[in-house]
């Protein structure tokens, strides 16, 4: 530790300490190496409060005007890799103040004036947070508009629908690629709740009771963009669950991510043989010439792991903290732009394979003709011409299943009429039409069923939605 540096750092909080602290005590209470990702908006709330307090007549014009001026040449250091970042100093709030002090001397010192770094900090965060949720937000749309681009292209295909990971009935692809944009749609407003609840500006609260300077929060947080300052110091300084909101909402949306990355993985694999990955997000194996890895996907699956160990790691650090700031809550930010750095990467990686994947119709419609995917189209004629109860007609489509299973019978529109009417005389010609497996997907016309007509609509719905945002 350099003497200069020592000397700077006691100076900004030391005065009734006799001598500065152990090296190890240094280690363990900076936080310089994770919380200067914070400087912008550190230097955005200092150029928020001098205005302020100069607007109040708490400094002077002049004050204000050379914090402001030394805050610009800081911020063009930091932009150009040419600021020093000193782990002596702990955070990112003191080594800009050290460092504008030094430059601009007595005004620098009057920057302080009616905060604290308890809601300093509490500020800066929230206002990083805010951020990265807006541009969390943009990229999920950009992520829907992947989807529904490819949703539109893929109304036609077929391909089977799965429970329990067996074939259960056909489907359209669009349908299903659909079906994420609409679980996006949730996430995006979970996100949009997290930004309205991290609405309210925390400078003012000084460390923990308020100030009593002529201070304007109102003024403070407009600059800033929140919704209004806080209503009570104490809540503005101790809490966190804004970051907590924040990553549960993350967490949900990477668990959404990680469902597509598994299907990527698994459509992708000679077994299913359903989808292709570009070469530009594919791997190959150090051995085997012939391997193309979903890497990509197999990551997002194991970030959504992360992400939710974030989630639960700030959850349990909150969990027994008495109001208001403890230090504990230091680990707050490491944990939280971990979360959404790696969950940008996700969004990137999901978009950049979903743009070029190339989906293979023929296998897919062969898959989903597999396992008499169409029985249930059969019962549900049944119900329909003859008025028998559904649990009847299952019993009887039941029985045709079996027969086709012991005959080597590949799809159920394949088997012989006859077959089926020694099995229960009133399935006809009219019956069979029905169960191929497009007939079986056009029929599907309820809303929200996966008839091409209704996922055209759906396609229609979702790109005038996007155009607007």
């Amino acid at each position: 530790m350099s003497k200069e540096n020592e000397k700077k750092g006691q100076k900004m909080w030391g005065g009734r300490f006799a001598t500065l602290p152990s090296d190890a005590l240094q280690a363990i209470n900076a936080s310089i190496g994770i919380d200067q990702k914070m400087w912008r908006e550190d230097i955005d709330g200092s150029l928020a409060h001098s205005n302020m307090l100069a607007k109040t007549g708490v400094i002077s014009n002049e004050d204000r005007d050379a914090i402001h001026s030394g805050l610009k040449k800081i911020t063009h250091k930091i932009e150009n890799n040419e600021f020093d970042f000193s782990v002596e100093l702990e955070d990112i709030h003191l080594n800009i103040e050290a460092r504008l002090t030094e430059d601009i001397g007595e005004a620098g010192k009057r920057l302080h004036t009616g905060r604290s770094r308890n809601d300093q900090v509490a500020n800066d965060f929230k206002l990083w947070t805010r951020r990265a949720l807006t541009s969390t937000i943009e990229q999920l749309r950009m992520l829907q508009k992947t989807l529904v681009n490819r949703a539109e292209t893929e109304v036609q295909t077929i391909m089977p629908g799965f429970t329990h990971l067996q074939t259960a009935q056909p489907v359209s692809l669009g349908h299903h690629l659909l079906a994420y944009v609409e679980m996006l749609a949730r996430d995006i407003k979970r996100l949009e709740n997290a930004h309205e609840n991290a609405g309210e500006c925390v400078l003012g609260s000084s460390a923990l009771a308020g100030t009593p300077y002529p201070i304007d929060r109102e003024m403070t947080a407009k600059e800033l963009g929140f919704n209004g300052p806080n209503a009570n110091s104490m809540d503005g300084v101790g809490s966190r669950d804004f970051a907590l909101e924040a990553l549960a909402a993350i967490s949900i949306a990477c668990v959404n991510l990680s469902r597509l990355a598994d299907e990527i993985v698994l459509w992708t694999s000679a077994q299913f043989g359903f989808a292709r990955l570009s070469d530009d997000w594919s791997t190959g194996s150090s051995i085997m010439p012939q391997k193309r890895n979903p890497d990509a996907a197999e990551l997002i699956r194991a970030k959504a792991a992360r992400i939710g160990s974030n989630y639960q790691a700030l959850l349990m650090i909150l969990k027994a903290l008495p109001l208001t700031y403890s230090k504990d809550l230091q680990e707050d930010k490491s944990l939280t732009f971990g979360a959404f750095e790696d969950f940008w990467l996700c969004i990137t990686s999901t978009i950049g394979m979903m743009e070029k994947i190339t989906f293979k119709r023929d296998n897919m419609r062969k898959a989903a003709a597999l396992g008499y995917s169409t029985a249930t189209d059969l019962a549900d004629w049944l119900v329909r011409t003859h008025q028998i109860p559904f649990r009847e007609a299952h019993h009887i489509v039941g029985a045709v299943v079996k027969y086709a299973e012991d005959n080597n019978i590949g799809e159920l529109c394949d088997m012989p009429l006859q077959a089926m009417q020694q099995i229960d005389k009133r399935i006809n010609q009219d019956a069979i039409n029905l169960l191929s497996v497009e007939a079986s997907v056009n029929s599907r016309v309820s809303y929200g069923g996966t008839t091409p007509k209704n996922v055209l609509a759906q396609v229609q719905k979702w790109k005038e939605k996007l155009a607007n945002v």
